[in-house]
């Protein structure tokens, strides 16, 4: 009993203390917070400035902090190399992600880019090149940036790879600017709000299905039917539309064009990468030379395809029919980038190959939501020997709008379309019953589509050595003027403008003596 009562008495004692101590100290605090608040009150704006110096010395601090954890020439060593995957460990000064690690002593250049950071200074990289012959303990060199390539007027007509190195064998890029390939997309307030047509001079492209300038076309094609045809005219139109004299497709110095190639023997890191090398050229071109550039990507379902097999290298858990879970992230971080500013525009065109068919696939269903524009090559066009084979009820534009076209060309667009559209439901019975048995409307709405068809159809200069046509630029304005019902049907395949329309069907009638 004693001993429970001195117990007692002890514990009462020190609840005592501890009551008293903290009584003083809230005291304490109190008078210190009292005594600040009238110091502060006494100083008035001196205390504003005050903390505003602190402020801006911290943040001083905090750069000085980034720029250095972010400096260039720390060395680490390879501890593991499984395929494109090669695990690197540094002593001190660990990477960020995304920056480019150059393996000493190789020729040619293998870089890495940062992934992941494993822990233990360990950093997980994907290699841009092959690894064969790469040895652990191998010494690489972060190059304190992201991967930097040539950009400028020196790239024009060059062929590079994902990591800037030309490889046309004709010596070195020697260009005066280098650009990192991870950038920003465009501010909200950079952006240009006016809508504009880019005219292609490709008939049935600018009537039904025009491209915006700055705008996100989609190429929707099945083997064998015109795609790298339509693509060369569309780099030729372009090219002259803007004031060239000519646009070589071969290498030479007046060339228009500059080539970035990651081709499907390459490993995924460089495929996955090559999209926005290639996007870093035709930035600077657009941002500092104020530009109108067409970029085109050929196939965007590669870009995808590369970033899955990367995610399932670094082992991220795969989404639905085994993409990456990042595949949302990955397509509008490249595609925003895309767009038009005050400065300049950047239109690109994009083939999309879609698997099995299957629209609803997560590849080109992610790529469509970003599209403007889709322009659709159909076998069955290209089997009535109409190129370029574009279906014009399946092409769609976002900008074919009354707003924005005029609307002498939307109702002309959607006339046409109408015609094509009640054509395609007659020829059931035409084809069980013959022409003999619709009524005369019918009869007129068959002859003017079948015209129509023939009319989109266009030689194309860059395929003059082929066919023997002399290739024709038609501006929209020829494009939807006339009414022709009285010329034969014939006179309309594979011309230019109305005016070559007529001179053809002259020609028709003198051969005939009429």
């Amino acid at each position: 009993m004693a001993s429970r009562s001195l117990a007692q008495v002890g514990r009462t004692a020190t609840a005592r203390l501890l009551r008293s101590s903290i009584q003083r100290n809230v005291l304490a605090v109190a008078f210190n917070a009292r005594t600040s608040s009238s110091a502060f009150e006494k100083r008035g704006v001196h205390s504003s400035a005050v903390a505003l110096a602190q402020a801006q010395a911290q943040a001083q601090a905090d750069k000085h902090v980034t720029k250095t954890a972010s400096v260039g020439g720390s060395k680490g060593k390879i501890v593991a190399v499984i395929g494109a995957v090669v695990d690197v460990q540094f002593d001190e000064n660990l990477p960020p992600i995304l920056n480019g690690l150059e393996v000493t002593g190789r020729s040619p250049r293998l870089i890495l880019e940062v992934s992941q950071h494993l822990g233990d200074s360990v950093v997980r990289c994907i290699a841009m090149d092959g690894t064969e012959g790469l040895v652990r303990g191998q010494e690489v060199v972060d190059t304190g940036d992201p991967i930097k390539i040539p950009v400028g007027p020196e790239t024009l007509g060059r062929i590079m790879n994902v990591i800037g190195e030309p490889i046309d064998e004709r010596g070195p890029i020697l260009s005066k600017h280098r650009a990192p390939i991870h950038a920003e997309a465009p501010e909200f307030v950079e952006m240009s709000v006016e809508q504009e047509i880019l005219v292609t001079g490709i008939k049935v492209v600018d009537l039904l299905a025009p491209y915006a300038k700055g705008g996100k076309i989609g190429l929707l094609v099945v083997a064998g039917v015109g795609k790298t045809v339509l693509i060369m005219e569309l780099i030729n139109n372009v090219a002259k539309a803007h004031g060239a004299t000519q646009c070589l497709l071969v290498l030479g110095n007046n060339s228009k064009v500059s080539l970035v190639y990651g081709q499907m023997n390459e490993p995924p890191g460089a495929r996955a990468r090559v999209c926005l090398t290639g996007l870093s050229v035709a930035e600077y071109f657009r941002d500092k030379e104020g530009q109108d550039v067409l970029l085109f990507i050929d196939n965007i379902f590669r870009f995808t395809q590369a970033g899955s097999e990367v995610s399932a290298l670094l082992g991220r858990i795969p989404s639905a029919v085994g993409y990456q879970p990042t595949l949302a992230t990955d397509m509008g971080s490249m595609q925003e980038r895309i767009t038009t500013t005050k400065k300049g525009s950047i239109t690109s065109v994009q083939a999309i190959y879609v698997p099995a068919d299957d629209l609803t696939d997560p590849a080109p269903a992610t790529t469509f939501a970003h599209l403007d524009a889709t322009t659709v090559l159909s076998r069955g066009i290209a089997e009535l020997a109409i190129y370029p084979a574009v279906d014009p009820l399946d092409s769609t534009s976002r900008i074919m709008d009354p707003n924005i076209v005029g609307h002498k060309h939307y109702d002309i667009a959607r006339g046409v379309q109408k015609i094509l559209q009640d054509y395609k439901s007659l020829q059931d019975i035409i084809a069980i019953l013959g022409m003999d048995e619709l009524s005369e409307d019918d009869k007129l709405t068959v002859s003017r589509a079948r015209k129509i068809q023939r009319f989109l159809s266009q030689p194309f200069q860059v395929a003059e050595v082929f066919t023997g046509h002399v290739g024709k630029f038609v501006t929209l304005e020829e494009t939807i003027r006339g009414e022709l019902d009285h010329l034969p049907e014939v006179a309309f395949y594979m011309q230019g403008g109305i005016d070559d329309v007529f001179a053809k069907a002259e020609e028709l009638a003198k051969q005939h003596g009429t």
